[in-house]
């Protein structure tokens, strides 16, 4: 293990340190993140395996917007950046987005490190103050919620330069972001998020029933678990709470009602009957179209021989139909 990997100083200035910077995320470079790390996961059968791309996008200023991404190559020690494959990129980049710039990259971890720090160095060769974006998987992260109620598992990093013994050593500050969605983003990860055009409208009404159905399904397995710890003691008893709880199953029906379940076969059996029906008439309907279709067939094929005989006239003349025939 490198030196790097075993460095104790936090390269991250601690939170009373602000940034600056005001950034704009689009959804793009997140979908685009998620894809590559769920790709590598599956190819290398790691958990987090080794993620590490460029950001593209605008800057004006302290006023940063990352746009879009693309996906970066390694050499063979895995320590050094394959800057030729990079510069191909973005010169490809360039020329379909003009606008568009290196501003940044990013990787996937649990908090930056000194490897990321002599990575970060790579870079500044494209950008004068690279950004870091670090998306971090982890659970303990997704569940946690930031100062500013963020919670995507991504963080930005500034870099800066700390003092510390005499010496200066580069060091990342946490940069605030906001996602920011143009009406067309809007659009497409609405479009992604319900699986693409393959899907019908009834699978799409079926989905939602289903997420509306989890959700349920989650927030009364939470009651269930409050009023367990109320009454094992362990929760702090509130009455208003309570009391919504008790209004709440005082408004449900009465399942177990011997009426109510009579009521209930009774309408089950309708609608039942109803749709058996319905499949009875249109089996009905196809059934007659076939049988159509069979006499018109058969009756033409028999027809012809006294059609042809009905074509000539009297002591066995042709008629008019069969001379210009």
């Amino acid at each position: 293990m490198s030196s790097m990997d075993t460095d104790e100083l936090p390269v991250v200035l601690p939170s009373s340190t602000t940034s600056g910077l005001s950034i704009a995320l689009h959804p793009l470079p997140i979908l685009n993140i998620s894809e590559h790390l769920t790709r590598l996961r599956l190819q290398t059968r790691s958990h987090v395996p080794f993620v590490i791309g460029a950001l593209l996008g605008t800057q004006n200023g302290r006023d940063v917007e990352i746009v879009n991404t693309f996906e970066l190559a390694m050499a063979e020690d895995g320590e050094t950046v394959d800057h030729e494959f990079l510069i191909t990129r973005r010169d490809q980049y360039k020329q379909v987005f003009p606008s568009l710039e290196f501003i940044g990259w990013y990787t996937v971890a649990e908090r930056p490190t000194a490897r990321h720090i002599a990575l970060h160095e790579q870079f500044t060769p494209y950008s004068s103050t690279p950004l870091l974006l670090v998306m971090q998987p982890s659970t303990i992260f997704a569940a946690s919620a930031d100062a500013s109620g963020q919670s995507l598992p991504l963080k930005a990093y500034e870099p800066t330069l700390e003092i510390r013994d005499r010496k200066s050593r580069s060091v990342f500050i946490e940069a605030p972001y906001n996602v920011e969605t143009g009406e067309a983003e809007r659009i497409a990860v609405d479009w992604t998020a319900k699986g693409g055009s393959g899907g019908t409208s009834l699978e799409s009404h079926l989905q939602t029933q289903r997420a509306a159905v989890k959700m349920l399904h989650d927030r009364i397995l939470l009651l269930v678990k409050y009023v367990t710890d109320v009454i094992a003691g362990s929760a702090k008893k509130d009455h208003a709470t309570l009391r919504a709880l008790s209004a709440l199953i005082a408004s449900l029906p009465a399942s177990e009602n011997s009426e109510f379940r009579e009521e209930f076969d009774t309408e089950y059996e309708d609608v039942q009957l109803t749709a058996y029906l319905a499949t009875l008439t249109k089996s009905a309907n196809l059934l007659n179209d076939l049988v159509d279709k069979h006499v018109v067939l058969t009756a033409s094929r028999e027809d012809r021989p006294a059609m042809g005989i009905r074509r000539r006239g009297m002591m066995g003349r042709p008629t008019d139909f069969d001379r210009f025939h």
